[in-house]
């Protein structure tokens, strides 16, 4: 049986969880969120508990026993929570700014960069080379990120660009000057 889908997903006070056949609408204090899960996976709510089962042991069941707990689970922490994922400038010169909702990034380009956060997201620069992106749908958030990380990604030789706040950029040696050649 999967580790991760025989967990049950407790559900804390002030969520409130419907279930209709494959939709799931979890509702709490910071939103709500729905989402179509495969038809195969079953769906219980138990007292205050969601348990997932899976129909049998095929390959596929499998994976998406594991994969629907963890989609519940994250819906759940979205709408009591919220999940945060911070970026951080490096470069001289580099910085970004809100203008309204939009984030302006300068990073080198001749012109600089807008990025409309969209629905339910929202972005805030603590800093001038700090961004932190926050929302309740954790896929959302992370492709947010990922989408402004990807304006100007760190490069390996002297790590500019723009990062996670935990990644560590491995970094390469430079050309070393060759000696005694002619």
């Amino acid at each position: 049986m999967s580790r991760v889908g025989r967990l049950p997903v407790t559900i804390p006070a002030g969520v409130d969880v419907k279930i209709d056949g494959s939709l799931v609408e979890v509702k709490g204090p910071k939103g709500m969120l729905k989402r179509e899960m495969h038809p195969d996976i079953a769906i219980a709510c138990q007292d205050t508990r969601l348990v997932v089962t899976r129909p049998s042991d095929e390959k596929q069941h499998r994976a998406l026993h594991g994969l629907t707990r963890a989609l519940l689970q994250n819906m759940v922490t979205g709408v009591t929570k919220g999940f945060t994922r911070n970026l951080e400038l490096v470069g001289v010169g580099y910085r970004a700014a809100k203008q309204g909702d939009k984030l302006v990034l300068t990073v080198g380009y001749a012109h600089p960069v807008e990025i409309d956060p969209g629905d339910n997201l929202s972005i805030e620069v603590p800093a001038p080379n700090r961004i932190s992106v926050n929302g309740i749908d954790k896929e959302k958030v992370g492709a947010l990120a990922a989408k402004i990380r990807a304006v100007r990604q760190p490069e390996p030789y002297k790590g500019k660009g723009i990062k996670y706040d935990d990644e560590i950029i491995r970094r390469k040696v430079g050309k070393a000057g060759v000696k005694g050649k002619k």
